[in-house]
């Protein structure tokens, strides 16, 4: 028997997953970390403590468990956050702690730096995403304007699982999918390192070497054997960002089939049949060559419901913090008592893109509770979700498949609120590991022991979430309510 390894580096926690040939899964690892936040509008990681020192952990507790030889696993796939920034020396070391994607906005005054050196369009046209927040090529930028000591030292710079690649292989690549985050720095016709646009960021040598998701990039080395306990000589794959990885591990394979990840943020990748550009969505190759896909984000969603347990439920215990707050919030109607919330606490990415936007309640009163507040919350993240499937539509692009993963789908009034505030039936699979199955799979694939139909076999269909038809006449008016609050707040409040 053979056996494929996934490992993905969430926000919050890393997960690991050894599947043997027919998708079983044959042992189950997690760790958690924290997001650090040293100052508003940053977020980062320790890549030693959280990336490479998780890695080594899970894996280590997926051999404990399994007791499986590890010569008996044939590849490794690897996923992570992203698109991350990460400044290393010549020794693959970290010389700072890892600048983590939209949620981090310390870039926006690079963002408009080089937006009037280039212009919105040319960037646009030229990469296929408009500069946000979620932009790779600002931070680079602000890393060489604002640290010229770390970045004197700095010989490449590495994303999260680039970082991790090359912790166990000695060689520094990024797959094509996460490459397209590096706007202005990645050409979208090519596909390949571009200073045509700017040469003022980053030579591009600096960059990783691109490939594509499913190429080897190597194989584990001694060192990285005996610090992880894996057989030296095991085929590396280049790997992907988390939320890719997501969306292969529920069948996100044909255009039109939409994945709703609801973790720390929601993520949305929808696989196209021809190159979308717009400035409300983001663009990459998909994880196989001659394939696209549109991307959407919330800058933030699960980490709204941490931080209301945080700050609003301490009363209650620790553990069972977020079911109590689900059931109190299922004693408020849809629609919250009239509550409107806008979600926007760390900035917004799509579709509006813009930093500097905040967050906000709308509509409270004396008689509204905590529960009212809770479901406003989940309800408010539906509500930018369905702005965002709105976009899609206007794009040209209409989804036809909603498929939800993610540790937000144990959450039922957040799931039903998103196909009401949609319109459209959300599918669970069976399996709803995420990232990690869908980096075992891709290690699957990357050997030919499987095919992409194959996914399906893997992990069928649990269950379907429709949409309330007695709720979508509340949700259709809030949904209103909710853009115009955005466009009508905007610019009251202080950055």
């Amino acid at each position: 028997m053979s056996y494929t390894l996934g490992v993905d580096i969430g926000t919050y926690e890393t997960k690991g997953v050894l599947v043997d040939a027919d998708g079983g899964i044959v042992a189950q690892a997690t760790r958690k970390h924290k997001m650090l936040v040293p100052q508003a509008g940053w977020a980062e990681h320790d890549p030693d403590q959280d990336w490479w020192g998780d890695f080594v952990h899970v894996t280590g507790a997926l051999l404990a468990e399994s007791r499986i030889d590890p010569k008996a696993i044939s590849a490794i796939g690897c996923s992570a956050i992203g698109p991350c920034m990460l400044p290393v020396d010549s020794s693959g070391n970290a010389l700072m702690n890892g600048v983590l994607y939209g949620v981090d906005t310390r870039s926006h005054q690079e963002i408009e730096q080089l937006n009037a050196a280039i212009g919105d369009d040319t960037i646009l046209n030229r990469c296929g995403n408009s500069l946000s927040a979620q932009s790779v090529g600002p931070k680079i930028l602000w890393l060489k304007n604002n640290r010229p000591d770390i970045f004197a030292k700095t010989d490449k710079i590495h994303t999260s699982t680039t970082f991790i690649v090359n912790k166990l292989t000695g060689r520094a690549v990024i797959d094509q999918y996460t490459a397209a985050n590096t706007s202005p720095l990645y050409d979208a016709a090519s596909q390949t390192w571009t200073t045509e646009l700017t040469d003022d960021i980053v030579d591009p040598e600096m960059l990783p070497e691109i490939l594509w998701s499913c190429d080897i990039a190597g194989e584990v080395t001694a060192s990285a054997a005996a610090e992880t306990g894996l057989a030296a000589g095991t085929p590396v794959l280049t790997g992907t960002v988390d939320a890719a990885a997501e969306a292969l591990s529920v069948g996100v394979a044909s255009p039109g089939e939409m994945m709703m990840m609801y973790g720390s943020s929601i993520f949305i990748i929808m696989p196209t049949s021809e190159r979308i550009i717009d400035p409300r969505l983001w663009y990459a190759p998909w994880l196989f060559e001659g394939q696209h896909a549109c991307m959407s984000s919330l800058a933030t969603a699960g980490t709204l419901t941490h931080w209301f347990r945080d700050q609003f439920a301490r009363d209650l215990p620790f553990e069972d913090a977020f079911p109590m707050l689900v059931e109190e919030a299922s004693g408020s109607p849809p629609g919250a008592n009239g509550l409107v919330m806008l979600p926007y606490f760390s900035g917004q990415r799509t579709p509006v893109n813009d930093p500097h936007a905040r967050g906000a309640w709308l509509g409270l009163n004396l008689t509204h509770t905590r529960g009212d507040m809770f479901r406003a919350l989940l309800e408010g993240i539906a509500l930018a979700t369905g702005h965002i499937t709105k976009t899609y539509a206007a794009a040209g692009a209409p989804p036809s498949k909603l498929l939800a993963v993610g540790g937000g789908t144990k959450n039922s009034i957040w799931l039903q609120a998103t196909s009401d505030a949609t319109g459209m039936a959300q599918t669970i699979k069976q399996r709803t590991i995420g990232a990690s199955y869908g980096d075992a799979f891709l290690a699957a694939m990357a050997i030919g022991d499987v095919t992409l139909d194959d996914i399906d076999n893997w992990n069928p269909v649990a269950r379907t979430v429709e949409p309330e038809p007695a709720s979508r006449a509340v949700f259709d008016d809030h949904l209103s309510v909710f853009e115009r609050l955005y466009d009508q707040t905007k610019n009251l409040t202080g950055n």
